[in-house]
């Protein structure tokens, strides 16, 4: 399997359009007022959703991508449309005067979801027609259209969208929603996940009425391409002439399945627009699946990660790599579902509460990352005599660890830069650190679902106190 020339596609997409909005903060107490936990909102970040995410996805792969839908004349409404032009994508979305832009809020902490706030209105724009002209519009120009269908009123007019695109010869691409797939007849393809599949097809009692059934609807709906998602199971293409192809799912764990499916329309379109035979475009999308169902709520997904999915598990260097070499690393380790902790010292004088807190560390999670602050970075901090290890030592020492994956230095202050490319799961810090706040890099880790960790070191050790005690001659 390789990675197609997704700069070389272009795909038109039309559907419902939403913003999703994540709210991030520790939960420590109850309510007085009531038997609900209250959160202490430390960090804010916005994320388009629907149609949104799927443009997303493809703008991330490197296609060219318009997007026509309807937005609400709201703050809301520019948010999304800033995000997503800041992004890549060519927004025609009609700003509807008398409706709110669709809004959903998660409250999370510790990566769980607490609630979600939805703000919304079915979407019911004075002239329909509108959405139908600038669909035909920006149509010469697409290789391949993309309905993202949430039921939300913008693909009331699905039919007709269908008709022009097939009119135009553009291969067209729909996830449905709802019981109704007549509306969806003489699409190219169609990629309802198995509880959307049975609502229409009905469930079966084993395999072979599963693929029977799905048989059944290619024909009925005169479809060239039924692609079923199945969860756990992974998914199944159904093409027309040629047997089913069932591949197994990818993800090491399941952290949210939400956007999953948007992720696997987008790869599929991409790939398919990109040259690539049903087949092996259904192969990258149950790749890239298995990576974001690993992300915290609507994700996109890099062609990066999907060349390292592609590339699977191999040898891997450990121990001292520079920055750049460990992004690649952490790329990888993440594609096969690896958890991955940092923390970040000075480590001058390697001891075991150095090595005690290292290993309750790497416990958290299965790839331990240590960044080391450099000599220039040790002496602004600690003073002209210090570090009493230069860097490439102190490295060896901690790479030499067993319970150390790989080690890194960085020259500022803080390694808050590193810490927010590198975005661990989990960020490590001990010592006299008693305030997740004033753990460089925790706004990054937060805002993108991980989570910070203060562990104490064991009693009785300290580099300043050893090297005091050996001055004193004790």
């Amino acid at each position: 399997m390789n990675l197609p020339e997704f700069s070389t596609a272009r795909l038109l997409v039309a559907g419902d359009t939403m913003l999703d909005r994540y709210w991030f903060g520790p939960a420590t107490r109850i309510s007085p007022e009531a038997p609900v936990p209250i959160v202490r909102i430390q960090q804010y970040e916005e994320r388009a959703g629907g149609a949104g995410n799927v443009a997303l996805n493809l703008a991330r792969l490197g296609c060219s991508v318009t997007l026509v839908g309807y937005r609400g004349r709201d703050e809301a409404g520019d948010a999304l449309s800033d995000l997503l032009e800041r992004s890549g994508v060519r927004c025609r979305l009609e700003q509807l005067p008398h409706h709110p832009t669709i809004t959903k809020l998660r409250i999370i902490s510790q990566h769980q979801q607490l609630i979600r706030l939805d703000f919304e209105e079915p979407l019911m724009p004075e002239e329909p027609s509108g959405l139908l002209d600038r669909f035909a519009a920006d149509l010469a120009d697409a290789d391949a259209v993309v309905l993202s269908d949430y039921a939300k009123g913008t693909l009331s007019q699905i039919e007709a969208l269908i008709a022009q695109a097939l009119a135009a010869g553009k291969p067209v691409l729909v996830d449905p929603k709802g019981s109704d797939f007549s509306r969806y007849r003489h699409a190219t393809a169609l990629t309802p996940n198995l509880s959307e599949f049975e609502a229409v097809a009905g469930r079966s009692d084993d395999e072979a009425g599963f693929c029977a059934k799905a048989a059944a609807l290619l024909q009925e709906l005169d479809l060239e391409v039924l692609l079923v998602t199945r969860g756990e199971a992974g998914m199944t293409l159904f093409e027309r002439g040629r047997p089913p192809l069932h591949l197994r799912a990818h993800a090491k764990e399941v952290f949210d399945v939400t956007g999953a499916g948007d992720t696997v329309l987008s790869v599929l379109a991409a790939a398919r627009a990109a040259g690539q035979s049903w087949a092996d475009a259904t192969r990258l999308a149950n790749l890239a699946a298995g990576i974001v169902v690993g992300k915290l709520g609507t994700a996109t997904i890099s062609v990066d990660e999907l060349g390292t999915a592609i590339e699977g598990p191999r040898a891997e260097h450990h121990g001292v790599v520079g920055l750049d070499e460990l992004l690649r690393l952490v790329a990888a380790a993440k594609a096969r579902g690896e958890r991955i902790v940092a923390t970040n010292g000075c480590f001058d004088i390697l001891h075991p509460g150095h090595v005690s807190y290292l290993r309750q560390a790497r416990a958290l999670g299965d790839r331990l990352i240590v960044l080391v602050n450099s000599d220039a970075s040790v002496r602004r901090l600690k003073g002209e005599e210090r570090p009493v290890n230069g860097l490439d030592h102190r490295m060896d020492m901690l790479a030499a660890l067993e319970c150390v994956d790989w080690v890194s230095f960085f020259d500022d202050d803080t390694p808050r830069e590193a810490i927010c490319r590198i975005l661990p799961d989990v960020l490590v810090k001990g010592g006299d650190y008693r305030d997740v706040g004033a753990v460089a890099g925790h706004d990054c880790v937060l805002a993108h679902g991980g989570t910070v960790q203060l562990l104490d070191y064991v009693e009785g050790f300290s580099t300043s106190g050893l090297i005091a005690a050996i001055r004193e001659g004790t």
